[in-house]
């Protein structure tokens, strides 16, 4: 179990809050160590107790946008630092159950489930017994192993198989006497006697069609929705989700498609000379914030990271250009420099190189700030700035006498906008320069030294600036770059 759940759970008992955990007992150990969301059934008198211990423990609210959670359900998300994971814990008010998108039954037995709770053996959790355990499979089954939730068919195998488990866990322990007498309660008669044969038989749950049948007939008077309006709030629903996870993985828009982030997004940004682990930090982040909450990729730099449309063919012309120029002019960083200044072909290459980079940072710079204020987590891979000229992604028009005045404006108003659009935090990954220079061999290792100490001095106007060892192993490097991610939100 990890520190943070085990504390949790033990407050819980310490100020005797009603609860339980109410899903398969099968899946308790995944559940405790944070690979599956552990969902609570909380009574009703108790939520706002329970809210302020979750508070009080660093767990934080993350809403759910379009109403796709439950009025009665209630995410809160926390971060357990010995793991570096994410805990998502679901406060259930009320039981609601049904399609993934769409929570349309409310079965009023929460004072039943609680009633009958009991205390795990081994760990401090309050869990259903095994008959109530075993009902309640059966009725979820019943009503949401259907084709029609295209969530639940898209994982079609995976969702029967992980039925089909619990299912044969329960059956092992469940008394068939205990089980039809409590479905004969909270059922009838008829519906007991299916509950007990859909438990012990072999046929599985999503091919017991006259129990389906009968049961969603029998729980008709518990749904939020009439049938039509179910169907079209879950096509409405499904629309979304699929247009947020093109979004999420091809699109990269600051639009927000799934949970904010509470009182609103940030922008982090990652900055660090070549060679210090910027990129492949970034990506770690993004894997374990995005899983959860609206997460937005932005790539500053102009190497191997994703560009925009705009700057994307000049990407695809820079071979070309390297076969044109043999030798990069004072100022460049990669490649064979030399002492001479830079010519007129370079000279016009750069120019037009310059004011597109500065007009993609500019459109990148103001979707960030509107991402953030639509309450998503902007992540970037470096940042603009205009207190060192020369690099740390710096204009690049000083280096060339001739530019014109008109194009040296138009790229300091784009590097401007970072004195008004500043980060909400700045990670700094620091390393020597002799682990840059090995990391980055085709850098001028006098450049490497002189491009930390400028970096160790930017002060992103005002920023929040964090700086992390990134001499120390990777794994310790990304949980430090968590931590300070996890205060700021």
């Amino acid at each position: 179990m990890l520190p943070i759940i085990e504390t949790l759970l033990t407050d819980f008992s310490q100020q005797n809050i009603c609860y339980c955990y109410w899903k398969s007992g099968r899946r308790l150990y995944s559940v405790l160590t944070a690979e599956r969301d552990l969902d609570l059934l909380i009574a009703a008198h108790d939520l706002h107790r329970a809210e302020a211990i979750l508070l009080a423990r660093d767990f934080k609210l993350f809403p759910s946008i379009a109403n796709r959670d439950h009025p009665s359900l209630l995410s809160f998300l926390g971060y357990d630092e010995s793991s570096g994971r994410l805990v998502h814990v679901h406060l259930h008010i009320r039981l609601v159950i049904g399609q993934q998108l769409l929570k349309e039954y409310h079965l009023p037995w929460e004072d039943v489930l609680l009633a009958r709770a009991v205390s795990h053996s081994l760990v401090p959790i309050r869990m259903l017994d095994a008959t109530t355990e075993a009902l309640m499979l059966a009725v979820r089954g019943g009503l949401e192993l259907t084709r029609l939730d295209p969530v639940t068919l898209s994982t079609w195998d995976a969702t029967t198989r992980k039925f089909a488990m619990d299912r044969i866990h329960v059956a092992a322990r469940v008394d068939p006497t205990a089980l039809r007498e409590l479905a004969t309660a909270l059922l009838n008669a008829e519906l007991a006697a299916m509950v007990v044969d859909v438990i012990n038989a072999d046929q599985p749950l999503e091919h017991q069609r006259r129990f389906r049948r009968h049961l969603a007939r029998h729980l008709a008077i518990y749904r939020t929705y009439n049938p039509f309006e179910a169907r079209l709030r879950s096509a409405l629903r499904t629309v979304q989700s699929v247009v947020g996870k093109l979004n999420r993985n091809v699109l990269h828009l600051p639009r927000p498609w799934g949970r904010r982030a509470p009182g609103g997004g940030r922008v982090v940004a990652i900055v660090g000379v070549d060679g210090s682990g910027k990129s492949t930090v970034t990506r770690a982040i993004q894997e374990w914030l995005g899983a959860e909450i609206d997460v937005v990729p932005i790539y500053f730099g102009t190497g191997d990271g994703r560009p925009s449309l705009l700057l994307r063919p000049f990407k695809l012309m820079v071979p070309l250009i390297r076969r044109l120029i043999k030798t990069k002019p004072q100022g460049a960083s990669h490649g064979k420099i030399s002492n001479r200044a830079p010519g007129p072909l370079y000279s016009a290459l750069m120019m037009v190189w310059a004011v597109v980079v500065a007009h993609e940072k500019r459109g990148k710079l103001l979707a960030a700030r509107r991402g953030a204020d639509r309450g998503m987590i902007v992540l970037t891979d470096r940042y603009p700035q205009d207190e060192i000229i020369e690099f740390n992604d710096g204009p690049l028009l000083n280096r060339l006498s001739n530019a014109p005045n008109s194009l040296r404006r138009f790229e300091a108003s784009a590097y401007a906008l970072t004195r008004r659009l500043r980060p909400d935090l700045v990670i700094k990954l620091d390393v020597f320069p002799e682990t840059a220079a090995r990391r980055e061999p085709d850098m001028d290792p006098a450049l490497i030294s002189r491009r930390i100490a400028d970096l160790r001095g930017l002060t992103f106007r005002g920023a929040r600036v964090i700086t992390v060892d990134a001499e120390q192993p990777l794994k310790d490097v990304i949980r430090a770059v968590k931590r300070e991610i996890w205060r700021l939100l």
